[in-house]
């Protein structure tokens, strides 16, 4: 009987090494090729590099054509240069290349305010500026595009009621490095957005200190009860700056913040909250303004925008104008308050066939959450005396995850959620006060009828 040889994996055929070596990750292709020198001819096998390139450097035929390097020179190339984000890369740069096209797309003069990507060894100098390490993600993103320049709009979104405006730019790398914070309250905390109007900027973490983790997002929020200055609260707007930076993205570039006058405002609308009477249609989209806000005392405050439609297929007969409103709003405890005024917003809007009427209002509440509900009354232009009620559909209203100052004092208002004042809608938001540098928010809006 004729003896056996073994056969190793060595010994294999190239094609099926090849398909074997195609499922593997480039660490493992470049351990491969140290095993013999068959192994590393076959991991030098050009095509067997396109999927890493892909996958971490997101690079299509047509830009490695353009190099006019193979598939493994030009992973090499790109790792050589940014090997220290191949984590964060792919995510980071498809963010901001679906954020560019949004933008150029929809409110394309923010496009020009974007600033090229900075160097590594910029972004070592800074960090030895400040004496601190800034997270990977972050790096990354700024290797990709340093921010925009501080111009109106900003890229990271408005939000405007009458007497008070707000747009964030992102802010590139040294400007954020100016404003690094060493003071108690905010030490070792980076501005990473900031507003020229209000001088609202969220910060993020550079250290797990005075209760804060490293790398979380957060608009800082004075505690009002207290004189000490370090008693800071924080509302925490994302765990890392990837999460952060492309939540956000997503968000615009799904269509969930609305564009108006070329800027994104930062509303979220839920899809479900639509109501159609009669063939007009009330849809409603809310947010959060951590400005005009405070935990301590409770004051949470949110704007609400408004947009009602007529089929455009109804009737002209169906032509109607809006009299008055009726809200009906509860707070998380369950505290409910009512609220009836003619008109909105000091309008009487005229609804035909395919209009479109939109506004904007606000409400607070002392609790962390609450909704809000109600009826527009409507009456036909052609029949004054034909009378009839619109839905308004039940929107929810939730301010984010916040944290308390780990600063704890005699003057601390430890108990001040068992103080309930009443939410209070202020429709007429033409009569609002003008809300900048921070002030001490009040703890009640002022209601107009």
């Amino acid at each position: 009987m004729a003896g056996t040889t073994d056969l190793g994996l060595g010994d294999l055929p190239s094609d099926p090494l090849l398909l074997i070596l195609s499922y593997l990750d480039f660490r493992d292709l470049l351990s491969c090729s140290f095993v013999n020198r068959r192994f590393n001819q076959l991991c030098n096998h050009d095509p067997l590099w396109k999927w890493p390139c892909r996958k971490y450097w997101l690079v299509s035929e047509d830009k490695k054509a353009q190099k006019n390097r193979s598939w493994k020179a030009t992973f090499i190339e790109y790792y050589l240069d940014l090997g220290r984000y191949i984590q964060h890369y792919a995510k980071m740069k498809a963010a901001w290349e679906a954020l560019k096209a949004y933008l150029g797309e929809h409110c394309p003069r923010m496009i020009s305010s974007l600033k090229a990507g900075v160097q590594e060894e910029d972004l070592n100098a800074i960090e030895e500026r400040i004496g601190a390490k800034l997270p990977d993600d972050y790096r990354c993103s700024l290797r990709i595009h340093n921010g925009q320049k501080l111009v109106v709009p900003g890229l990271m979104g408005s939000m405007a009621l009458s007497n008070h405006y707000r747009s964030e730019d992102l802010l590139d790398v040294d400007t954020a490095a100016g404003g690094f914070q060493r003071r108690t309250g905010l030490n070792r905390c980076l501005p990473i957005t900031f507003c020229i109007h209000t001088g609202l900027s969220q910060y993020m973490a550079l250290a797990d200190v005075e209760g804060r983790c490293r790398n979380e997002i957060f608009y800082q929020c004075p505690d009002q009860t207290t004189h000490n200055p370090a008693a800071m609260d924080m509302f925490i707007t994302g765990t890392s700056f990837s999460e952060w930076f492309t939540t956000y993205v997503n968000h615009v570039v799904s269509g969930d913040y609305p564009i108006i006058r070329d800027q994104i405002f930062r509303y979220e609308h839920d899809r479900d909250c639509v109501a159609t009477t009669d063939e007009i249609t009330i849809s409603v989209s809310t947010s959060f303004l951590p400005e005009l806000s405070s935990i301590h005392p409770p004051h949470f405050f949110f704007t609400y925008r408004i947009k009602m439609e007529m089929a455009k297929n109804a009737l002209p007969e169906k032509a109607c104008q809006l009299d008055s409103r009726c809200w009906r709003i509860t707070n998380a405890k369950g505290n409910v308050e009512e609220v009836v005024g003619p008109g909105v917003v000091g309008d009487y809007p005229q609804l035909r066939a395919g209009r479109v009427y939109e506004y904007t209002s606000c409400t607070t509440f002392s609790t962390t959450s609450g909704y809000m509900e109600g009826t527009y009354t409507f009456h036909r232009v052609e029949n004054k005396n034909e009378v009839f009620n619109v839905t308004i559909p039940r929107f929810y209203m939730n301010c984010p995850t916040f944290r308390l100052s780990h600063v704890t004092t005699e003057e601390s208002c430890n108990d001040c959620f068992l103080h309930d004042d009443d939410s209070t809608d202020t429709d007429e938001y033409e009569e609002r006060r003008r809300v900048l540098d921070r002030p001490v928010p009040p703890t009640q809006c002022t209601r107009y009828t």
